[in-house]
């Protein structure tokens, strides 16, 4: 090496110390090496600075997803189909997405490197308080999380985890072909669905729950099920919403117990929706 400056940054010390700053800058949001295009990526951050793009980087759409699969009650038969599709999503969108069963994985430190935090758990979770605390921080600081389905049938001895997320599951009373509508189709997860949509699932219902407390995206059609065997005095069914959470935000389906809906095309771009809202790619 002769120690020669690259032609891009000759000029004098003062241009190259100005490209030493410049490259701190860079290092400081986390690029990272894409070797599948041999090109140079940076995690999605809102304040992306201008002066990166002036030297020549382009911001690209990269997040970190964890996924926690943890059964401390009920087991799903759906989360080996819902990581693999998870990954391909990841892989097929540019996010990196790790799932695991393991609940000391939710640590200050590794939620750290993580953008959105995405549960599909059951029962109270082993959780410290210190774990708990990170996780309501993490949002809070301006991250998001993810519920799938069963999200809502977790953490029970917990209430700041149900304040978070917005209620708890009370029930399944229908399990079969129901109408779903859509409340809200100019959201990215239910822009795809049209103003209503049949699908074979396990419908929750839900408590502590109050549709003025957050964003309501779709709700059960009521004339799709016999309505006598609901819980909810209000006959208000919702099954997907999302919200803010001091500067983070909160996505919630509660689609996905069958199997087979994790390998159809339009329940794959409901998920994308979901992750893109929450990460703040798309609102």
């Amino acid at each position: 090496m002769s120690g020669r400056k690259p032609a891009r940054y000759q000029g004098g010390n003062a241009h190259y110390a100005g490209f030493q700053h410049d490259t701190t800058i860079i290092l400081q949001f986390r690029i990272k090496r894409q070797e599948k295009n041999n090109a140079l990526v940076l995690s999605k951050r809102a304040d992306f600075p201008p002066k990166l793009k002036s030297l020549g980087f382009q911001s690209v759409n990269l997040m970190n997803i964890l996924m926690l699969r943890h059964s401390a009650g009920f087991e799903h038969t759906y989360l080996p189909d819902a990581e693999v599709a998870l990954k391909q999503i990841g892989a097929a969108n540019g996010w990196n997405v790790t799932t695991t069963h393991r609940c000391d994985r939710i640590s200050a430190e590794n939620l750290e490197n993580q953008d959105i935090l995405a549960f599909a758990t059951t029962g109270n979770l082993p959780f410290d308080d210190a774990q708990k605390e990170a996780l309501l921080r993490f949002v809070r600081n301006g991250k998001a999380f993810f519920g799938i389905h069963n999200a809502t049938d977790t953490c029970y001895d917990w209430p700041e985890y149900g304040e978070m997320l917005g209620g708890y599951f009370a029930g399944h009373p229908w399990h079969e072909e129901v109408n779903v509508i859509v409340e809200d189709g100019n959201h990215p997860a239910t822009r795809m669905l049209g103003s209503n949509f049949k699908v074979v699932d396990e419908i929750y219902t839900f408590k502590d729950w109050d549709r003025s407390k957050t964003r309501v995206l779709m709700r059960l059609d009521n004339d799709s099920i016999d309505l006598s065997r609901g819980n909810r005095e209000d006959h208000d069914y919702a099954l997907g919403w999302c919200h803010t959470y001091g500067k983070g935000r909160v996505m919630y389906t509660a689609l996905g117990h069958p199997d087979s809906l994790w390998s159809e095309k339009w329940f794959h771009e409901h998920i994308i929706g979901c992750l893109k809202w929450a990460g703040g790619l798309e609102d």
